[in-house]
């Protein structure tokens, strides 16, 4: 799996004294105790899977240069970690993920330079990589998180139950198998072919 960056507010502040409640309140035009009712839907999923969410705590900030330096990890091999540990960060440790000495310290405890990091951060690299994800997502039509696309084809959107992920990975195998068969289809000296290319066996 490949993360790719995507902001559901561009416009944000880095520094902003609503709460996630507000925040919701006023973008979806709800009161609220609705908001915090769809937010204790989501903290309950969380739970399911073992990740405890405190929205309460929530610290809302601009996002642009945590993605920036999920994209600098991704260099160094190491986006999924970068990506986990941000994560965790914002919904249960309450941490402030636009500030940049919070985002510096977060990048060393999973392996990167300080310096570097501080480098990056005080720049506009990895600005250009951001934007190319933001705008091939904008192409597809994302519009929300979470969105997966699985083999550039089917995509699933919004938090669904493991079935469906299961289901789609079966369709996308059958087609690949299918793939597979009608490559092979007439070789009668046994060359093996998939998507890309074939193989000739050793003789």
């Amino acid at each position: 799996m490949t993360y790719k960056c995507f902001e559901l507010d561009p416009t944000a502040d880095r520094d902003i004294k609503e709460n996630i409640y507000e925040k919701l309140a006023k973008k979806y035009g709800m009161s609220i105790d609705q908001a915090k009712a769809n937010t204790e839907n989501m903290v309950n999923m969380a739970k399911e899977v073992g990740l405890d969410y405190q929205m309460d705590t929530l610290i809302l900030t601009n996002t642009f240069d945590a993605h920036r330096l999920t994209m600098y990890a991704k260099t160094k091999g190491l986006m999924k970690e970068m990506t986990d540990r941000i994560l965790h960060a914002y919904y249960t440790e309450s941490k402030h993920i636009g500030d940049h000495d919070t985002l510096t310290d977060l990048a060393v405890e999973i392996g990167l330079d300080r310096e570097a990091v501080q480098k990056v951060l005080a720049s506009d690299e990895m600005s250009d990589a951001v934007r190319a994800d933001e705008q091939a997502a904008q192409q597809i039509g994302v519009s929300g998180v979470p969105f997966y696309l699985i083999n550039q084809k089917y995509a699933l959107t919004g938090a669904q139950p493991t079935e469906v992920f299961v289901q789609a990975l079966k369709k996308v195998i059958a087609e690949e198998e299918e793939k597979i068969t009608v490559l092979n289809s007439g070789n009668e000296d046994g060359v093996v072919c998939d998507e890309n290319g074939c193989e000739i066996p050793k003789k």
